[in-house]
């Protein structure tokens, strides 16, 4: 079931630390299930750990979460061979694609290798919700900051740009982040962008950007852009707690 226009929610969270398993599904991927609109059956959730190179622990970890909330679950594997003969076809059947987080390059490198960069644009166009927490927030948007190839940031430029912003994560727990988002958006390295506390998230449909949400307290989203005078402002969004 499709939702009812392009929808992306990109995040800086979207798990939490669990009871009686590593992680839980946290409030924010819960809306984005809930966005995709199923009825009668349990939600189709595709799971890509790419950015991390499929790292079978955290595989394991979403196959714990999705069993606790009673999704129908899957996931894309691509390292060291596909895990599937037909990519289009897994990714197209979804209600919901969720992406992890880890290096945002490496993502795009091998999206792009295996064609996966466009079937998320024709996912994305066909209504199948689109979701993820840090490399799996920035890659749908035009760029932003990673530490793909080292500690000190750097910007990445090659996003899939279904959105036409950029987009800055983990905004308020790494001292890096804030900076070097503003001072790249300052020189026009980088376009008008989002960007997410810890626990927070932008809620795209189409490409307009329609809601700030949070599933931590006193996080925030906000809007980065170059002033008139070439340098950044930073607007604290108004932003809708989820439970």
């Amino acid at each position: 079931m499709p939702a009812d226009a392009p929808t992306i929610l990109a995040t800086s969270g979207g798990a939490v630390s669990g009871t009686r398993t590593r992680w839980e599904v946290g409030p924010l991927t819960s809306y984005a299930v809930e966005l995709a609109g199923v009825s009668g059956r349990a939600p189709r959730v595709c799971f890509l750990a790419t950015a991390c190179g499929d790292n079978p622990q955290v595989i394991r970890d979403f196959y714990d979460m999705a069993q606790l909330v009673g999704w129908s679950a899957s996931h894309l594997q691509l390292f060291t061979m596909p895990n599937v003969a037909d990519v289009r076809e897994l990714l197209l059947g979804q209600d919901v694609i969720w992406v992890w987080g880890g290096s945002v390059a490496g993502l795009l490198a091998m999206w792009r290798l295996h064609g996966v960069d466009a079937v998320m644009r024709e996912a994305w166009e066909a209504g199948v919700v689109l979701t993820g927490v840090s490399a799996g927030s920035i890659c749908w948007h035009v760029g932003g900051t990673t530490d793909s190839f080292g500690p000190d940031l750097r910007p990445v430029t090659d996003g899939l740009a279904l959105l036409p912003y950029a987009n800055g994560v983990h905004h308020d727990s790494e001292e890096q982040r804030r900076p070097v988002f503003r001072s790249l958006v300052a020189d026009g390295t980088l376009p008008t962008g989002y960007a997410t506390d810890d626990g927070a998230g932008v809620l795209y449909r189409g490409t307009t950007m329609v809601e700030a949400l949070t599933e931590r307290d006193g996080a925030a989203a906000y809007l980065v852009e170059r002033g008139p005078d070439g340098r950044a402002t930073e607007t604290r969004l108004d932003a809708r707690r989820l439970r």
